[in-house]
């Protein structure tokens, strides 16, 4: 086929030495060069029925970016990327792209799929770095509308209504914009600077944020509606509730829960030199789960100082819940995997400081309701990790102060926030996605439900 590169491979993405950069927290992967990002767009066939587009949360217009990006129009194909995605220096980064996009590629059939995730990252960067950062503020309506998260549901839902004509308000607790985007992924795999680039670039479009406000401490929702004149409101604040396993020894000194460790490295900088907020100085560290989260974990762990680390895991490697590039990434890293491996016990010393984690040998049994095989536990086969700190990476719920605050609004039993597939809830005028509603999933996944509720919200206000 003229025009086409049919080479069956990706071209490889460059990335810093893992043993360089298990020291350091600068972005692990280092980005294409313009002409890789050229021929890697060029592996792409424009299919007619395009599935890729299909395999896309966000119905990004896949095959018309990347021939962009062929003909090295990388401006222009950002143009195309933006018309849907808020976020697309991050999507780039971090959504699992191997299960959505690139999963439906029919170059996937008989060789790898195009790099989509590479080119929308590199397209986004070469924007930052290139384009023209001028505002696009569209006309006011006359409508406002308040968004209660500023994670990539929150931030997505505000840059649709925003483009509407929308007057939006977001309402973030922390001190800074970005929820999950900033306090919970690590800077070597989603640097702050492209977060902080993405909020700017809403800001341009008029969408205003209010930060250290804790909608449900400071005012509820049923006050942003009454009180101060909002027509809609949309919850998106994920789900940072952490939660542990119930076993002896979590009170003991050194034991913390994921969430905390990634925030405080994250967004309080624990990692700087004389930072304000250090963290717990480690040197044998276990971290238990097998998500994105665990590799987190782990992966700044070690960046940390920490000489060894751990991924203590109850199944086997085929169940990781984890990307394949994270999980290789921390193997190249030197992060040692525990694999069918269940903690009992979390023991202490004389000063209540851990110092071994006790577990037992697990063995796959018959599916379960997620239709993963079932562990089992292996008689009288504990044994010892010797350890002075364990990190428990087992999931989140949502807070429930969004549940306790709102009357009238209807959750499940973990607290998620009941919603219909446009994001509409037990309340009039009140919405919700993301994490929120799911428990915790994936960026690109919130940011499905932040399109889907703006949407919602345009039609229920346009039609009062």
């Amino acid at each position: 086929m003229p025009g086409f590169n049919m080479r069956p491979d990706k071209n490889p993405m460059p990335t810093q030495d893992p043993l360089v950069r298990n020291q350091n927290f600068e972005e692990v992967t280092l980005g294409y060069s313009a002409e890789a990002a050229i021929d890697e767009a060029k592996r792409c066939l424009n299919c007619k029925n395009r599935p890729c587009v299909e395999g896309c949360p966000v119905g990004v217009n896949i095959p018309d970016f990347i021939a962009l990006a062929a003909e090295g129009k990388f401006e222009e194909a950002y143009g195309v990327i933006a018309r849907t995605s808020s976020l697309p220096a991050v999507c780039g980064r971090v959504c699992p792209q191997e299960t959505q996009c690139e999963g439906k590629c029919t170059r996937g059939i008989k060789g790898e799929p195009v790099g989509i995730g590479r080119l929308e990252r590199f397209v986004a960067d070469y924007h930052n770095a290139n384009g023209k950062q001028t505002a696009n503020k569209t006309k006011s309506n006359g409508h406002k509308v308040a968004v209660v998260g500023s994670g990539p549901a929150g931030l997505t839902c505000a840059g649709d209504l925003a483009r509407l004509g929308y007057e939006v308000t977001v309402f973030e607790a922390l001190h800074t914009a970005g929820g999950v985007l900033v306090y919970g992924i690590p800077e070597f795999r989603l640097p702050k600077s492209i977060v902080e680039k993405e909020v700017q670039g809403l800001k341009n479009a008029g969408v205003k944020f209010e930060t250290n406000a804790v909608v449900g401490r400071v005012f509820t929702v049923e006050e942003l509606k009454t009180e101060y004149g909002f027509e809609a409101v949309f919850i998106g604040t994920g789900a940072g509730l952490p939660r542990f396993m119930g076993i002896p020894g979590e009170s003991a000194k050194g034991v913390f829960s994921a969430n905390e460790c990634l925030t405080r490295t994250n967004l309080m900088k624990a990692y700087e030199k004389d930072s304000e907020t250090p963290i717990y100085p480690a040197k044998k560290v276990a971290v238990v789960g097998g998500g994105n989260v665990a590799m987190d974990a782990a992966r700044s762990a070690k960046r940390l100082g920490a000489e060894t680390v751990y991924i203590v895991y109850r199944r086997s490697e085929k169940e990781l819940p984890a990307r394949l590039e994270e999980i290789e990434h921390a193997k190249e890293e030197e992060i040692v995997f525990k694999f069918l491996t269940n903690p009992v016990e979390i023991l202490a010393d004389e000063n209540d400081c851990v110092c071994a984690l006790k577990c037992v040998e697990m063995e796959l049994g018959e599916p379960d309701a997620s239709g993963r095989r079932r562990p089992v536990e292996k008689k009288g086969s504990e044994f010892e990790i010797d350890v002075d700190c364990v990190i428990l990476a087992l999931g989140t719920s949502p807070n429930p102060l969004m549940k306790r605050t709102t009357a009238g609004l209807e959750t499940k039993p973990h607290g998620e926030i009941v919603a219909d597939e446009t994001g509409k809830t037990s309340l009039e005028g009140v919405y919700a996605g993301g994490d929120a509603v799911t428990g915790a999933a994936t960026v690109i996944l919130a940011m499905g439900a932040g399109k889907a509720a703006a949407k919602a919200i345009d039609e229920y206000i346009q039609s009062k």
